[in-house]
């Protein structure tokens, strides 16, 4: 396992492991990934469901920023209205 720079293990597996995929899942954590390679190229990467709503919610969050540099601003209320606020 190679290391991040903060710190956290990479853990790279090959797609293979999939064959075994309780023990695989288990080693899925916050913050720490299972990348999976193909043929030795990275291919995917198995993250949380909890993770997943977070980089879901991190995309939203720039796309807003997005079009508040291209227009000048973003309503509050459509931001309230997106995450239920």
């Amino acid at each position: 396992m190679r290391e991040m720079k903060d710190k956290h293990p990479i853990n790279i597996k090959p797609v293979s492991e999939l064959r075994n995929y309780t023990k695989l899942l288990a080693e899925v954590k916050p913050n720490e990934p299972v990348f999976l390679t193909k043929n030795g190229y990275g291919k995917y990467a198995v993250i949380s469901i909890e993770e997943y709503e977070r980089f879901k919610l991190g995309l939203e969050c720039m796309e807003i920023m997005r079009a508040a540099e291209e227009t000048g601003y973003v309503e509050n209320d459509e931001i309230m209205k997106k995450y239920g606020l």
